[in-house]
């Protein structure tokens, strides 16, 4: 029916003109809702102790150029980030190939790798942790196939006995991440899929969780290397970014209740100026040992403090004094020590023959990214340490870095274990160095990094360790998980412009899982949780899902 003018002018045509335009605007919303990617700026009353509340407080859309793009000017820098996109096609089309569905890649037989950690049953372990770098190369139709593989495949209603830290740090991580980057909603759900399946972990008297749990039954146990059935500082403590986000991301508050309550443990067992070890009980609060240090065991503890209040836009205070202590302390007790020649290296607490571990070369740009200003002191320790390890790639025939490296009389890195396994944490130092100072030494020590590895690493089915960093050609044979997550993203961002994923927007799990800051997570539903955010709740509570 048409509309004439005198009709409109009558009273009684309100009503239908009304509804026409009610009409239209909701469709005009709808379209500029399916366009546009909104991210709810929280409020929070979150309290230091973790107890408050989260509220929705405005609205605010966050552009595409984050998460994607950050071409470089310079012809030569874009040619060298296009070589690195080119690894991780060869590096996944490799793993597609040969090993679809399984864990890991094993060059040399051509077939799937299963490291012991991930459990008895192949659940593409290098699938999920490299959705986020395959999103951020724009690498659309790998991409693609992975998303296929999570939503028709992945499954963890598995009888295998899993790491809490792997699963928490690879999987849990790399679902949060490529949901946050997509807002795709089949990663949220398997996220959360795959976080009630590790809660019976927590299901212990103090609520320090064990550091292997059944993904079917729920039955947990302690490693029986670990002394006195206890928990390492690195399982129980790096798990906070990911369950305080998915607590944040779902409106249920478990996830965040559980990790809050392993800090509050470890408040009340430790000292403001004493270590905290690398060792808790699940039974009671109380150290297990008295060893310490910044690398196996410890590590991203240290690294979870400080980039959780980082991810919670520095109100997570006792996340940021816990570090500065942790910190400071491990200066104190001499686990940073300098060689003849002023070279900085970290060592365990009390060792005599130090040896520092290419796990601990991460520090230097926690340490920097840590810092108040590039005046600080512990600014120029974290250069110092990424120095180090520098010269640990540099001293071998290969200029690939040994798995751990000690110094001589003459103050040079010896390696003391020989072997490369395409670890991330030199190459992550650089990254976090290069984007604080934009000195170009970093970009060239990645790059030299990368063409080790092209020379030295990559064979016509995938990448692969070194036996021996001095012995070019004894591969191991495994292409790991890690060097396409981690690895290989931290050498493209390098070669990225800095807004690619910017620092004062995203934060990166020690998996190198980029989250987005606090003030930037998008909530599903704007939810107001209904109760107190509080640590209190028993973990014996906790029913096992099977």
């Amino acid at each position: 029916m048409r509309l004439s003018l005198s009709r409109l002018r009558s009273r009684r045509s309100y009503f239908p003109l009304l509804v026409l335009y009610g009409v239209f605007c909701l469709c005009a919303f709808y379209a500029l809702k399916s366009r546009k990617r909104v991210d709810l700026n929280l409020k929070s009353d979150l309290n230091n102790d973790g107890t408050g509340t989260y509220e929705p407080n405005a609205i605010r859309v966050v552009t595409s150029e984050e998460t994607q793009g950050g071409s470089p000017v310079d012809p030569d820098v874009k040619l060298k980030r296009n070589t690195i996109r080119e690894m991780m096609k060869h590096a996944w089309s490799s793993y597609a190939k040969h090993a679809w569905g399984s864990n890991e890649l094993s060059v040399d037989s051509k077939s799937g790798h299963q490291a012991a950690f991930f459990g008895t049953v192949p659940m593409g372990i290098t699938i999920i942790d490299s959705l986020d770098t395959l999103f951020i190369m724009e690498l659309n139709e790998e991409f693609e196939s992975a998303r296929r593989y999570v939503k028709d495949t992945l499954n963890f209603r598995k009888y295998t006995k899993v790491s809490l830290f792997e699963f928490n740090i690879r999987v849990l991580g790399g679902l949060l991440s490529a949901y946050s980057l997509t807002m795709d909603e089949i990663f949220l759900q398997k996220a959360v899929e795959l976080a009630d399946r590790l809660l019976p972990a927590f299901k212990t008297s103090t609520g320090i969780p064990m550091s292997l749990v059944n993904l079917l039954t729920g039955d947990r146990i302690n490693y029986n290397w670990m002394s006195g059935g206890c928990s390492s500082l690195a399982d129980v403590g790096t798990l906070h970014m990911e369950f305080t986000y998915l607590s944040e991301l779902t409106g249920n508050a478990v996830y965040a209740r559980k990790v809050h309550r392993i800090r509050e443990v470890i408040r009340q067992i430790h000292q403001p100026s004493e270590l905290f070890f690398n060792a808790i009980s699940p039974n009671e609060p109380r150290w297990c040992d008295e060893s310490a240090g910044l690398a196996s065991l410890a590590d991203s503890f240290y690294e979870y403090l400080l980039k959780e209040w980082i991810r919670t836009n520095h109100r997570d205070t006792v996340a940021r004094v816990m570090y500065d202590e942790g910190i400071q302390a491990l200066l104190t007790h001499d686990v940073f020590r300098y060689s003849k020649r002023g070279h900085l290296y970290l060592c365990p607490f009390r060792s005599v023959n130090c040896k520092m571990e290419h796990l601990a070369c991460f520090a230097g740009g926690m340490l920097a990214l840590g810092a108040a200003n590039i005046s600080d002191p512990w600014f120029d320790r974290g250069k110092n340490v990424t120095e180090t390890c520098r010269l640990s790639y540099a001293s071998s025939r290969t200029h690939l870095g040994p798995e751990s490296f000690t110094y001589s009389v003459a103050s040079e890195t010896v390696p003391v274990a020989r072997h490369n396994l395409l670890r991330p944490e030199t190459v992550e130092s650089y990254f976090y160095l290069w984007r604080l100072t934009k000195d170009s030494k970093y970009r060239d020590w990645a790059w030299d990094l990368a063409v080790a590895l092209e020379n030295y690493s990559r064979t016509p089915d995938g990448y692969a360790g070194l036996r021996n960093v001095d012995v070019p050609g004894q591969l191991d044979g495994v292409q790991q998980a890690y060097f396409l997550a981690e690895t290989l993203k931290y050498l493209y961002l390098i070669f990225s412009e800095d807004t690619l994923l910017p620092l004062n927007r995203w934060v990166f799990n020690t998996e190198a899982h980029p989250f987005p800051v606090r003030d930037r997570v998008i909530l599903k539903h704007g939810y107001v949780w209904p109760k107190p955010f509080k640590t209190s709740q028993d973990p014996e509570n906790l029913s096992s899902k099977n």
